[in-house]
């Protein structure tokens, strides 16, 4: 679910990750829906928070499935699929900030608030992570008074390999805007998606020619595709609805093509083999974008529905940040105390429990703390 100026593998949670490349979070929500009035936005956190646990939980996995099997392909296809996580997750900041600046931007209020639920959070927990890396011995005890270390960690989301979401984050917060000129103008979202595609392109070719940033992932210009998509749908988000309806089929086709061109490429890096960065960047930031377009389309379409599935992803959805701050220290407690093995059913079963546990844990906390100081304290709201 991330894009960097070359492809990177999946990252492997019990690896310190002071040089791998991140892998995923969800970001605040300028709402946050009461329980019985759950919004398409709660829908869409928590069918996105979903693919993250998966995702990290299949890239565990595959550290102990046996190559060249049934079982090791799914999940390398299972690790690739959900691999959007970031973009989508950045999507939905545009559309929200977006929306909610167009009504009322008071430029001193907003950035209190990015700096206490988006600032403090980042902070916090790259100091926690630090010190869970010490404890597990994952990383030595002098890192916690290393300032270069320290330095190194909060500029580049390095705290933990999910933590530079945070920092894209902050990122966003402070391009949102600089965009409200051309938000107020209501661009399509069809030209959003072809401005941004241009935009992307142009800073990929500039960090290869100039820039060479050591971490593009861990910054906003990686993500100019769907903040500015995200923008364009925020501009009009009382009228996406009506527009996902009209083109549904374009744009489910549209992923689907952009899925079929990038899965290949995605797997081939994977398995070590020759391809193209430039090419993987672009299709991966083609599937990405138009899967959180799908996604959002999909959560207003679950709206129609009062069902359970409904339900608990929006619940789920409210407490997606506090799910994706948690669930690796689980996902690593638990790859400590047992690692998958055995028959394919009881592998399955393992991994399968793993997800459930790093899951629901979280979630449980972060509903029984939500609204509390202790959960403004630890996450910001």
């Amino acid at each position: 679910m991330t894009q960097s100026d070359s492809p990177s593998p999946p990252h492997h949670p019990q690896r310190p990750p002071d040089a791998a490349d991140p892998a995923t979070l969800a970001p605040p929500s300028e709402v946050r829906a009461a329980p019985h009035r759950l919004t398409a936005i709660d829908v869409f956190r928590g069918m996105t928070i979903l693919e993250v646990v998966a995702h990290h939980t299949s890239g565990l996995a595959l550290r102990y499935a046996v190559p060249d099997t049934v079982s090791y392909g799914l999940l390398e296809w299972m690790n690739r699929t959900l691999h959007f996580a970031v973009p989508a997750f950045v999507f939905l900041s545009a559309v929200v900030l977006t929306r909610s600046l167009l009504k009322n931007f008071q430029p001193g209020r907003y950035f209190w608030r990015r700096l206490t639920r988006g600032a403090w959070p980042y902070v916090l927990w790259t100091g926690l992570y630090m010190a869970w890396y010490v404890w597990t011995g994952q990383r030595p005890p002098e890192t916690l008074t290393d300032p270069e270390k320290w330095l190194f960690y909060l500029q580049y989301g390095k705290g933990s390999y999910h933590l530079y979401f945070l920092l894209v984050a902050l990122e966003v917060y402070v391009v949102i805007p600089l965009l409200l000129p051309l938000a107020r103008r209501r661009p399509p979202i069809a030209l959003a998606l072809v401005i941004g595609a241009a935009l992307q392109a142009g800073v990929y070719q500039l960090n290869r020619e100039v820039l060479h940033l050591p971490f593009p992932a861990s910054t906003v210009l990686w993500y100019l595709l769907p903040v500015t998509v995200g923008m364009a749908v925020g501009a009009r988000l009382d009228e996406f609805p009506a527009w996902w309806r009209r083109h549904r089929p374009v744009i489910v086709s549209l992923a689907a093509l952009a899925y079929a061109l990038y899965l290949p490429q995605a797997l081939a890096y994977v398995r070590g083999e020759a391809l193209t960065p430039m090419v993987y960047s672009g299709l991966s930031w083609a599937y990405t974008t138009l899967m959180a377009v799908t996604l959002l389309g999909v959560a207003y379409s679950l709206q129609r529905f009062a069902g359970p599935v409904r339900v608990l992803l929006g619940v789920i959805g409210t407490v997606s940040l506090q799910i994706y701050l948690i669930h690796p220290a689980i996902l690593q407690a638990l790859e400590t105390w047992h690692i998958p093995v055995g028959s394919p059913a009881a592998f399955g079963l393992t991994v399968t429990a793993y997800f459930l546990t790093a899951l629901t844990l979280p979630a449980v906390l972060g509903r029984v703390l939500l609204g509390r100081w202790p959960g403004t304290l630890l996450f910001g709201r």
